[in-house]
């Protein structure tokens, strides 16, 4: 396969050559451990390439204006990219187990599909905790390719050291937010209301913001030997950027389109998310009014009509409206990070257009 001129069509090339070798080496192990390689494969496929994008215009950025031919990206950023990608790939699949959602980009969650392939092949035992196991073991098998494929892409790489450090806190950081996230959903019972939404965003940032942006911008400015003021203004447009993309997730999650977001409308009200959202929604209620919403949020047996409601009670509070001003302010504070920036224009601006898809994105 000759390498694409465009970087992100190149990540995805080099996801799939990774894959393939992956499968190749599977070829002896029998046919489980086969169907357990191309599950794998298969969850590498599709998606939107956010981090990837966010890593190789991290690159371009300080690459611009350090002497560093900005185009093409060398092969450590490709695969760095393609990395964050695996890994994300990863994150979803333990995410979908967490969450106990049915679905994924319009298509059985990994642990469903397991779950389905136990009945269907008439295995002992119970279906769903096979299902389950097997899916926390394929995003285990995921992390895994993404540190090999990392590894493989910095052999003698510059700047190799920094670039793995700044990968390694990304790892560290969302599994810790993953962590807060799920420990939110049982503990907001014994934390004060006016807590509520400074939790929230400790998880958006951990969980998102971070993982999703800004660590992906400083692993590719750290391979092309970012200094601290370029680092300083990446993170300060990347932070910002990344909890606006999470709080926009947090919308979709409970008034999003389910034919465009490829999950049911109201999932995040079923699983009962306590994110800023909510936390603003609970603010606005009085004592009664917020027992009988924290009543119903967290129910997997919520119907429409129901659904209907706690979103109706979203908006009658303002909490729609507040989220939506924090989107425009985050925006508008990762914009002004980049004015006079010391990095290249042509990627500034590359970077601003990222923002806008972030922030206005419908799925």
């Amino acid at each position: 396969m000759t390498p694409s001129a465009d970087p992100i069509e190149a990540v995805s090339q080099r996801v799939e050559r990774f894959a393939a070798a992956r499968r190749a080496d599977a070829v002896g192990l029998g046919a489980q451990a086969r169907s357990f390689v191309d599950a794998a494969a298969v969850a590498l496929t599709g998606g939107k390439r956010l981090r990837a994008r966010f890593c190789v215009t991290g690159w371009q950025a300080v690459a611009e204006v350090s002497g560093i031919p900005p185009t093409p990206p060398t092969d450590a950023v490709i695969a760095a990219a393609a990395a964050l990608e695996v890994f994300h790939a990863a994150a979803l699949v333990h995410d979908d187990v967490i969450d106990n959602s049915d679905v994924r980009r319009g298509l059985p969650a990994a642990h469903r599909r397991w779950e389905s392939d136990h009945r269907r092949d008439g295995w002992a035992g119970d279906a769903s905790g096979f299902g389950r196991s097997a899916a926390i073991l394929l995003g285990d098998l995921l992390v895994a390719w993404s540190d090999d494929l990392l590894e493989e892409g910095l052999r003698a790489a510059p700047h190799a050291d920094a670039a793995r450090t700044a990968y390694g806190l990304m790892r560290r950081d969302v599994t810790i937010g993953q962590f807060l996230d799920i420990a939110e959903e049982s503990a907001y019972v014994t934390a004060p209301d006016a807590e509520h939404a400074e939790r929230a965003l400790r998880v958006a940032s951990l969980k998102s913001a971070r993982y999703s942006v800004e660590q992906p911008l400083l692993i590719g400015a750290a391979l092309a030997g970012a200094d601290e003021t370029q680092r300083d203004a990446l993170s300060r447009f990347g932070h910002p950027i990344g909890l606006a993309f999470q709080l926009r997730d947090d919308v979709l999650g409970v008034f999003g389109d389910s034919a465009v977001t490829g999950k049911p409308a109201g999932g995040d009200l079923r699983e009962g998310k306590r994110t800023l959202l909510i936390a603003y929604a609970r603010e606005r209620l009085d004592p009664d009014g917020r027992r009988a919403f924290d009543a119903a949020l967290g129910d997997a047996r919520l119907d429409d009509a129901a659904i209907a409601t706690l979103q109706r009670t979203i908006l009658d509070t303002g909490a729609l409206a507040r989220v939506e001003e924090q989107i425009a302010g985050y925006a508008r504070a990762a914009d002004t990070a980049l004015s006079s920036a010391p990095l290249g224009a042509t990627a500034v601006e590359t970077l601003r257009r990222l923002a806008h898809a972030a922030v206005a994105r419908t799925a």
